[in-house]
């Protein structure tokens, strides 16, 4: 096989790998009602099976980045393909609640072994900047394509087959992968491994999850709650321990002193907080389409695709000729301003807006993200030596984690703050139906179905214009921080050049052999 069908076949097998785990991750929302229905789980165990494969994949992504730059990544990844199928089809079969959430929890496990691997593969075998940008675009554009597919592909099944076919898809997908990687895949691993350091591997794992699980609990039950505080004072010590450890053991998992490189931290920070901002769309609009208008899921998942596509058109074919034109800080920063305009449009919407009037704004922001997040994922690993970019794509996955999950609880309260402001419910309903019209638009929604004709209609309507008023108040909020996220680009990254040079030879902080 020669060089340029190699580096290619890399892609391809590495956008399988990745586009499974993205499909996944939205399919299941949709299957949550059938499996539901048919395993009868209690409210907590939902939350599990909804939580526990993103708890798995954050908490051990800086490990797996690790454990690849040390065992190689193209046999970490074969082994999470492997791991990834069969823990799908346990998962598409599972009879209980309790077997489902382990699955999931397999999934995560597997899920982190292939992101870092990925990008590392990638990293190196693109070793031409421009095409190395422009994989990383298209990789990340068709990645974030797949989160779009995900309700499309999921309600197309739940159409015509059981819950577990949404799951039970990824099996096939896997396989071939896993064949073609054998075939195609070079091995990719640090030529100076050193050995894995056993205590800082369970700091990360607590200090992640830690942060992480205060940030869902926060949003899904407010600041109440003395538990969030503790698992968030626990998160945090973790992290400053294992930070602490890193700077002192001889073979780190995380070699900090790549936070001294600004175009590296600079990338990070905005990949989170850019990650943050990007909540909005994908999951307030998701609540739109289908609770406001009542769409299915399917025709939301349609719904939508615009943004998606923008954001694989920014990235793949956007950002690499304009970092030539105008410099890495600037394309990241007119992405995110872009963005910011994306999200400010979507104000204009309300109940009786026109689906194609809406179809502006989701180009708009999605083509703004795509082009910001390719560029710093880019630079992410441009600025690290080879040997260290399975640790570096983990370390800027997990950022992007957190600022999903930041994402979520802040915008997810903010709207619901101003949903419960705004609503204002007709006279005469009934206590218990009023608390759950309170809580959620979809509380309101099914406690309207046991009252009367009339009154019914009054709860409904009134429910979906208060969460339209918070929809637009979290909108206001992504794009007043996407802007901003703008400016601290334009500042951390204006010194990076437009072409980075190899990182093994000009990269101060590389680690040296031992």
């Amino acid at each position: 096989m020669n060089t340029s069908a190699r580096k290619w076949g890399t892609f391809t097998v590495c956008l399988l790998a990745a586009l499974v785990p993205n499909i996944d991750l939205t399919a299941l929302n949709q299957a949550v009602p059938h499996l539901s229905a048919d395993l009868d789980p209690s409210a907590t165990q939902i939350l599990w099976i909804a939580d526990a494969y993103g708890f798995a994949l954050a908490g051990l992504l800086i490990t797996m980045g690790a454990i690849g730059d040390r065992i190689g990544h193209k046999k970490l990844l074969l082994m999470g393909t492997a791991l990834f199928a069969g823990a799908s089809a346990v998962t598409a079969y599972a009879p209980s609640a309790e077997l489902l959430i382990a699955a999931r929890a397999v999934l995560g496990v597997a899920g982190a072994t292939l992101m870092p691997s990925c990008l590392s593969l990638i990293r190196r075998a693109f070793t031409e900047p421009k095409e190395r940008t422009m994989a990383v675009g298209a990789f990340s554009g068709v990645a974030g394509l797949a989160v779009g597919l995900g309700p499309v592909i999921g309600g197309a099944l739940l159409d015509h087959f059981w819950w577990g076919s949404v799951f039970l898809i990824n099996v096939p997908i896997m396989l071939v992968t896993l064949v073609a990687g054998a075939l195609v895949l070079r091995e990719s691993r640090s030529t100076a491994p050193g050995r894995i350091d056993l205590v800082s591997v369970p700091m990360s794992i607590v200090g992640v999850l830690g942060i992480v699980y205060a940030i869902k609990e926060a949003a899904a039950h407010g600041l109440d709650e003395a538990h969030i505080y503790v698992s968030a004072a626990v998160g945090l010590v973790a992290l400053v321990a294992f930070l602490v450890r890193q700077m002192r053991v001889r073979d780190p998992l995380i070699d900090v002193r790549l936070f001294r490189d600004a175009a590296f931290s600079g990338s990070v920070v905005t990949n989170m907080f850019a990650m943050f901002a990007l909540v909005a769309q994908s999951l307030i609009f998701s609540l739109f389409f289908q609770l406001a208008l009542g769409w299915s899921p399917l025709k939301a998942g349609l719904a939508g695709l615009p943004g998606a596509v923008g954001a694989m058109v920014g990235g793949a074919a956007l950002a690499p000729p304009l970092i030539n034109a105008i410099g890495r800080a600037r394309v990241v920063a007119l992405g995110l301003l872009l963005a910011a305009g994306g999200f400010a449009l979507f104000v204009l919407i309300e109940l009786d807006t026109a689906y194609w009037t809406m179809i502006p704004a989701m180009l708009l922001s999605g083509i703004g993200m795509g082009m910001g997040l390719t560029v710093t994922g880019d630079t992410v690993l441009a600025s690290v030596p080879k040997e260290r970019s399975g640790a570096a794509s983990a370390i800027s996955e997990t950022a992007t984690e957190l600022g999903a999950a930041l994402g979520m609880a802040v915008l997810g309260s903010v709207l619901n703050a101003v949903y419960r402001n705004v609503l204002d419910l007709p006279a005469g309903v009934p206590a218990p139906a009023a608390s759950a019209a309170r809580d959620s638009i979809a509380g309101a929604l099914q406690s309207a179905a046991g009252l009367p004709g009339d009154l019914a209609a009054q709860v409904a309507a009134a429910a979906r214009d208060a969460f339209v008023d918070g929809m637009h108040a979290a909108l206001v909020c992504s794009a007043v921080l996407a802007a901003l996220v703008g400016v601290f680009a334009l500042v951390t990254l204006r010194n990076v050049p437009k072409v980075i040079a190899d990182a093994e030879e000009a990269d101060p902080v590389a680690v040296p052999a031992e």
